[in-house]
């Protein structure tokens, strides 16, 4: 069975409920030549939070009552971090381990998130090619997507086409210059059909 989270007022926080919610994660952002660029444009957006998890929690001492009421109130869910060791960042494998808990995110029944968008924002050091067959990485980079991948498929989310910059590290300004573009324009999409929800269902 699972079971519903009614919003809270985490301390420390006086953030309200988004139609979108960003989590994000990276563990040295002023080293993001990317990263940290894409969180501000997101901040920028109505009706979007961005939860920098490095930030709000330097201890890991996650507040897993909070996260749930944000994620409740959320039609969408972006996971926005670089790919660390053919994952995502530990910041954000805690912030699974304690907020995803069994009976609210997933379970028999109506579980919380089923039916939310979930949005993979990442970015890779190493350039596309390095991830095929007999390459560095020897696998495609979706090989590497399927832990998270799955993950929203146990909690009933939507998968959306994620959206990925190879070889951030080296990227140049016009190829960082258009990737935030193209990451500002879906989700400002994304958030217009959030709120064309919320009219719709009187919201």
């Amino acid at each position: 069975m699972c079971y519903k989270t009614h919003a809270k007022t985490a301390k420390n926080t006086t953030m309200t409920a988004p139609d979108i919610l960003v989590l994000y994660a990276h563990p040295a952002p002023q080293r993001s030549p990317v990263n940290r660029r894409l969180a501000d444009a997101a901040r920028a957006i109505p009706g979007v939070a961005v939860q920098d998890l490095y930030e709000l929690y330097p201890d890991f001492d996650i507040d897993p009552d909070h996260e749930r009421s944000l994620l409740a109130a959320a039609h969408l869910v972006v996971f926005m971090h670089p790919i660390r060791w053919y994952g995502m960042p530990s910041m954000l494998k805690e912030w699974m381990d304690v907020v995803l808990r069994p009976g609210w995110a997933y379970g028999r029944g109506d579980c919380a998130l089923r039916g939310k968008g979930c949005w993979l924002v990442t970015t890779t050091g190493s350039g596309a090619d390095a991830f095929q067959a007999g390459a560095l990485h020897g696998h495609p980079f979706d090989a590497f997507l399927l832990p998270i991948r799955q993950a929203a498929a146990l909690c009933g989310m939507d998968w959306l086409a994620p959206l990925v910059l190879h070889g951030a590290a080296d990227a140049s300004e016009a190829v960082i210059e258009a990737h935030v573009h193209e990451f500002t324009r879906r989700l400002a999409g994304y958030a217009s059909q959030a709120a064309m929800k919320e009219v719709r269902h009187g919201a």
